[in-house]
């Protein structure tokens, strides 16, 4: 799969696989993010989604999963030039490993009013006395990501030990 993440539709598409790569926590019942790395060409480079319960690892989050295959798939941590995109906007965690790894552009969905760090509680992805920042692109295709989250804690809440 190639994508062109300079075009605002392309953003569009991205945060549409992000969905989908989101789906396959159904069954684990992690929270469904999903993310995707790719190169500054469009190359899918990685993808990952939440495995925090699956794996019973506390950095199970997405956007680590996606940037282990992609810096994976290039034989670097180095992943200048890449985008990543997430449905949710990233924590500190992530949003530190993402700094870490250099990822040039985040893409995000929804945003995290209680824990996220592009923006909305930190800004972790642009504070300047950091030694990289990365350019950030939020609220693609927002309400479409709420929409997947708010509806896996309504079935959690429903009956918890689903998820």
């Amino acid at each position: 799969m190639s994508f062109s993440p300079r075009a605002s539709a392309t953003q569009a598409e991205l945060i549409g696989r992000c969905l989908q790569v989101a789906q396959h926590t159904a069954t684990a019942g992690d929270v469904p993010v999903g993310a995707v790395v790719v190169s500054n060409n469009g190359e899918l480079l990685g993808e990952g989604f939440n495995t925090r319960e699956r794996d019973a690892d506390p950095t199970g989050h997405a956007e680590l999963n996606a940037l282990r295959q992609a810096a994976s798939t290039r034989g670097t941590w180095r992943l200048e030039g890449c985008t990543l995109a997430v449905t949710l906007e990233p924590c500190p965690m992530c949003a530190g490993a993402i700094t870490q790894s250099r990822i040039g552009t985040v893409i995000f969905g929804a945003w995290d009013e209680k824990a996220g760090a592009a923006g909305s509680v930190f800004d972790i992805l642009r504070e300047p006395r950091l030694n990289h920042w990365v350019e950030v692109h939020p609220g693609v295709r927002a309400q479409e990501c709420a929409d997947q989250l708010r509806r896996f804690f309504e079935q959690f809440r429903a009956d918890p030990t689903q998820g």
